[in-house]
Formats: structure tokens, sequence, C-alpha cells
């Protein structure tokens, strides 16, 4: 029974944890919530307040916003993953580009009450991600297909304190759901048929978003924003279909699965080094170290479930803090256009050793192009264009349960993503 309880073991974690290579954040983080953002990759959003997306970047920024306005848009994002010196001991094939097409939308509004009061509501994707392997992938038995979506709705109420510092924040409301598919390779007892393993959960969780900006003087701002862990219990059910008549756990068993997507802290300074120059410079904390281990709770076994070992089982995640760096500039070309242009650093939240098939991530980098154009005060259209590219890393996973063949490959990752946002202003 041990190698089913194993196995069940990993797969109640990594249903939870799965990624892929497709956001501009490392981890299973979304950087994708504001095309102007995005055209200087991601520097001086807490402190540049463009639009109503700083919702989520700082929302102290809605001080700045002097007219009632709608914001959104959406990101696509294209990635490739290229799989190369993999060796196993099942047979199967290794094509990469596991990760579909990938769209994510954003939307905003805000309206100031008066000279120091604004209100706004933001829907945006905070995390989110999916993985889909060919079915005769290689390393199926580790990860086959999993995909993760976080959608958070943020109603913000800002303050301008004095003619120097503003504070906003509201509470999040938000929306977490999980889906996992895996095999077993348990063909040796089940004439030549591997087991399927699926695993679904979600949950609703409230938050909170805060931040401060600071005007230090005409040509300078300073913003700090600080987004709340959200503690998630995922409930569910795991699936088991095509087990061994030796083994018969086909069926499905409710699950519970506690999670902590952990909080961050965001600031950057936003400076005018003139009428048409503007310089970005910003960093990310990331508190990833939140999630050290998984732990999953299934009820409703059968009388051999249980005798399996199934009740409760934890797996080990290790993962750690990291500090992500950026920096941007814009240039003021004309009235209607201004041009933007950034560069970023994030590293992997995910040591060597812990590193799978579901986060074959690597320390990242993104060079960004951008701009603006505002054909009059009342409409502004965001674009950019990112190229992000990992370190090469290696993946090596043994066969701990008994029904996961050891599989290791070298993983070669890189995206390219567009982004489109209007503003409408009233």
């Amino acid at each position: 029974m041990k190698p089913i309880n194993s196995w069940i073991k990993f797969a109640g974690a990594a249903a939870i944890l799965s990624a892929s290579t497709s956001a501009a954040a490392n981890g299973i983080a979304l950087n994708e919530q504001s095309a102007s953002s995005a055209g200087t990759a991601y520097a001086g959003r807490s402190s540049s307040a463009l639009d109503a997306s700083t919702i989520f970047g700082n929302p102290a920024g809605l001080t700045k916003l002097k007219r009632s306005e709608v914001s959104g848009g959406a990101a696509v994002v294209s990635v490739s993953d290229d799989i190369s010196h993999a060796q196993s001991s099942a047979p199967g094939t290794n094509k990469g580009d596991s990760v579909p097409l990938g769209v994510v939308p954003f939307a905003y509004m805000s309206t100031p009450l008066d000279d120091r009061f604004s209100i706004g509501l933001g829907l945006y994707a905070p995390s989110g991600l999916i993985n889909d392997y060919e079915s005769s992938f290689q390393g199926r038995y580790h990860g086959s297909y999993s995909t993760t979506k976080e959608v958070t709705l943020q109603p913000t109420i800002a303050w301008r304190i004095n003619d120097y510092v503003s504070i906003g924040g509201g509470p999040t409301l938000n929306r977490f759901d999980a889906k996992l598919q895996n095999y077993l390779a348990t063909g040796a007892l089940n004439n030549g048929q591997d087991t399927l393993v699926t695993i679904k959960g979600d949950d609703t969780a409230l938050g909170y978003n805060v931040g401060v900006l600071f005007d230090l003087s005409e040509a300078t701002r300073w913003g700090i924003n600080y987004h709340s862990k959200v503690s998630y219990e995922l409930k569910g059910h795991t699936e088991v279909s095509g087990s061994p008549s030796v083994v018969p756990l086909d069926g499905n068993y409710d699950n519970k699965i506690d999670i902590t997507m952990p909080e961050s802290v965001d600031t950057s300074i936003t400076h005018h080094f003139n009428s048409r120059w503007t310089g970005y410079l910003g960093t990310t904390w990331k508190r990833w170290s939140r999630i050290q281990k998984v732990e999953a709770v299934n009820s409703g076994l059968s009388p051999l479930g249980q005798a399996a070992g199934l009740g409760s089982v934890t797996e080990e995640m290790n993962w750690r803090d990291t500090w992500a760096t950026a920096v941007g500039a814009s240039y003021q070309l004309n009235q209607q256009w201004l041009l933007r242009a950034g560069y970023a650093y994030d590293p992997s939240p995910i040591r060597n050793a812990d590193r799978s098939v579901r986060v074959p991530v690597g320390n990242r980098q993104a060079v960004t192009l951008g701009g603006a154009y505002s054909p009059n005060a009342d409409l502004t259209i965001d674009f950019a264009y990112g190229y992000l590219w990992d370190s090469n890393v290696s993946v090596k996973q043994s066969n701990d349960s008994g029904l996961q063949p050891e599989y290791s490959a070298n993983y070669e990752n890189s995206a390219n993503g567009i982004s489109v946002q209007a503003t409408y202003r009233y």
C-alpha cells in the first residue's frame, strides 16, 4: 500500500502548487495586471499611478487620478519550454511546449469623491497557470496535467493626507481553483494499463492590499505596497480510475488541502528627469518561504484506502523568499505618444533539489518595450511586448513511490507576451 500512499501525497501537493513558465513573475505568481506597467517591466508600479490599475500596484495612487475612469485589457502569453537530455526507465516522448497559449484579463474603475478621497474597484488575477504535457510524456508519472486559477476582486478607498502623503487600501475577495491529473505506472499489475488520478479543489478567502505614496518633490515619487497573504482551505475530490484489481482503489474521495499564498512588498521610485524622460526603479519581496509543505487530508475512504494510509499526507516543498528587481524608462515623444522600455530580474523560489516537471523554473530575466497612444484627453491605449527567459535548469525526480519511474531532463524556458489596455476618462 505504501506506493499508492506516497504518490497520493505527491499529487496532493503538486495539484495546488502546479505551475508553468507562462508568467512574467516567478514561482506561481502573475505580473499581468496592467499593460501600462508592463512596458517598463513593472518597474515603478507602486509609485507611478498611471491609471486605475494602480488599484493593484498601489491603491494610494487613486488620489492622483483627477477624473473618473474605466480601464481594462488583457495579456496574451506564448511559452516555449524545450526539453533535452531526458532520461528515464519509462518509455515516452519529450516534446516540451507544455504550456498552451494563455490569456490574462484585468479590469478597473475609479472615481474621486472630492479633492482628498477616491474610491475604486479592481478585478485581476494574481496567480493562475496551466501545464499540459502530451499524453505520452516520459515524465508523466511525475506530472501530466495541472492548472491553478486565482481571481481577485478588490474594492478600494484612498485618502490624500496632505500634499506629500497619500494612503489607500481595501479588502480582497479571492477565488482559487486547482485541478491535477497524473498517472501511476501500474501496467505490470494491470494488463499494461496505467492508473489515472484526478484531484480537484477550490476555495474562496479574504485578504487585503494597502499602500502609501510619498511625493518627495515635484519630480520624484516613492511608493510602498503590501499584498497580504491569503489562506485557502481547498475542498474537492480525488478520483482514482483504472487501478489494478489487486489494489482496487477506484472511486471518488473527498479531500481538503490547506495552502497559503504568500504576502509581498513592492517598493519603487518614479523620477521625472525633465518634461520628456522619466525613470523607474523598483523591487519586490515575495515570502515564498510560507510554502514549506502542503498537507492533504482525504476522507470518505474505503477500508482499503484507510489501510493504505491515505487519511492525511504531507509533501515537503521548501520554497524560499525572493527579491525581484526592475528598472525602466519612458520618453514622451509628443502629446499623443509615449514610449517605454524596461528590464527585470526575478530569481526562482525553488532550489535545485526541489525542482519538478510541474515547476521547472529557473532564475528569470525579462526585457520589455511598450508605449501609450492618447488621441485625446479622454482615452489612452497602452500596449507592451515582453520577452523573458529562464536560466537553463535540470529536473531530477526519483522513484520514491515505486510507481513513478525516475525522470531527469534539462529545461530551457522562454516566453513572448503582448499586453493591451484601454483607459477611458469621464
